[in-house]
């Protein structure tokens, strides 16, 4: 369990994320920076023409590690394929 003081300490994290096309009307990514508070850089992104089929997005998220959980546990809540790498606190 992580104590206060590191729930608030800077870190980053990088995961790979599959919007599924009835997600394509929800705004997801911006979500994760109005609501969690996070910076996303969105490193790669694969998307179908015409915004067709799923998007597949490369993205590093900074923030506060109780936002990094949050804004993990709201994806999984969306169901989306989701994989994640361990948490990185230097530059990439």
């Amino acid at each position: 369990m992580l104590t206060e003081a590191q729930d608030q300490r800077p870190t980053q994290q990088r995961i790979r994320l599959r919007i599924a096309e009835e997600y394509h009307h929800e705004p997801v990514i911006s979500r994760l920076i109005s609501d969690y508070h996070l910076t996303v850089t969105i490193t790669a992104a694969l998307l179908g023409a015409n915004a067709r089929g799923d998007g597949w997005f490369d993205l590093l998220l900074q923030g506060t590690s109780a936002q990094l959980k949050n804004a993990l546990i709201y994806l999984n809540e969306l169901d989306l394929e989701l994989w994640h790498e361990g948490t990185e606190t230097d530059g990439w």
